[in-house]
């Protein structure tokens, strides 16, 4: 078994240097971490699991977490899979201090910056696709806090992603509509908002899926929701008075039941096939009334505790993710396999 004065030999460090970087006991350059954490996996380094409870309950170990408001039904699974294993890591003396916020990098690096007085190890984030909450993930890592997205991802030193490949869920969306319309089709996109990822990943996927595939669907308009049912509605019924040929919808994120309503408060659920996102209630019900087609579902559950899972195995054990993206599961339901309560 290898020891830690093997790992320094190797590393070119002290044997200090290494108890710091495995024991997460103090601030170690970026590269040099990762050098010696490289080399302690390598090597299938084992530390002393008794050890390292005894450590973490001396440390008492808080990760942040932060995500978008649950006013999205989606983000309230997101939050059960949070506490669930967070409920699992009291007995390590570890503490989840969670966040909820707005839509707004403003709001975001706020909430970054009050967990970071509270003196977190780690952090769990759902990130607004913005540079200033790029750069602060960036210092972050610079300062050993190790950060893991969730959900929704950012181009960042984070050290990994778990949630739906977005891109993917997007081309399925588009084999689907494509393969449910027959003659020509004209469909308008709700988005949720161009200043998140996954959103606009689940756009490049459709979009591109369309142009290759599907030559007799034209894409009719977009409009944005943020994610708001009462924007959702508005924008939806605008969209369809002004673009009266639309028989198809596709809805990228949240604000899916006032879309719905809106195509119902006009008569047009007959004609219009929709496309949406999760297995929330009020989804689920419409799938099951036929006003929406058919929806892919994304383990919201998984998205909340497969990351605390994650981030807490590598400051418990010094284990760093296997790999970089731990995408979730595509689920297709349609009123023959929908649940609901």
């Amino acid at each position: 078994m290898a020891t830690m004065k093997e790992i320094a030999e190797l590393s070119g460090v002290s044997r200090g240097t290494v108890d710091r970087v495995l024991n997460h006991r103090g601030s170690v350059h970026p590269q040099t971490a990762k050098r010696i954490m490289e080399i302690a996996q390598a090597l299938n380094y084992q530390p002393n699991k008794a050890g390292l409870i005894l450590a973490a309950q001396k440390k008492n170990l808080k990760i942040g977490v932060i995500l978008f408001q649950d006013a999205n039904p989606f983000f309230q699974e997101v939050l059960k899979g949070v506490h669930a294993k967070a409920e699992e890591l009291s007995g390590y003396n570890c503490k989840a201090l969670i966040r909820q916020v707005t839509f707004g990098e403003k709001c975001q690096k706020y909430a970054m910056e009050e967990l970071l007085q509270e003196k977190i190890h780690g952090l769990v984030i759902s990130p607004f696709n913005g540079k200033e909450i790029a750069e602060k993930i960036n210092q972050f890592s610079e300062s050993g806090i190790p950060v893991i997205t969730t959900n929704t991802d950012i181009a960042s030193r984070r050290i990994a992603y778990v949630g739906s490949n977005y891109y993917l869920s997007g081309q399925t969306a588009a084999g689907l509509l494509g393969r449910m319309t027959f003659g020509q089709t004209e469909v308008g996109i709700i988005n949720g908002s161009s200043h998140i990822l996954c959103h606009t990943q689940r756009i490049a996927g459709f979009t591109e899926t369309i142009r290759k595939f599907y030559p007799h669907i034209k894409i009719s308009g977009i409009v944005e929701n943020h994610d708001d049912d009462r924007e959702s509605y508005e924008k939806t019924k605008e969209l369809l008075i002004r673009r009266p040929g639309i028989n198809a919808l596709y809805f990228t994120a949240a604000g899916v039941f006032g879309g719905c309503q809106a195509v119902l408060s006009l008569g047009l659920s007959e004609k219009i096939k929709i496309f949406t996102y999760d297995n929330v209630k009020t989804t689920a019900e419409l799938v099951k009334d036929g006003v929406i087609t058919a929806t892919i579902c994304q383990q919201p559950f998984l998205q909340g505790y497969r990351p605390l899972e994650l981030l807490s195995r590598y400051l418990l054990e010094g284990i760093l993710p296997e790999k970089e993206f731990y995408y979730t599961d595509i689920d297709i339901r349609i009123r023959e396999n929908i649940e609901t309560d």
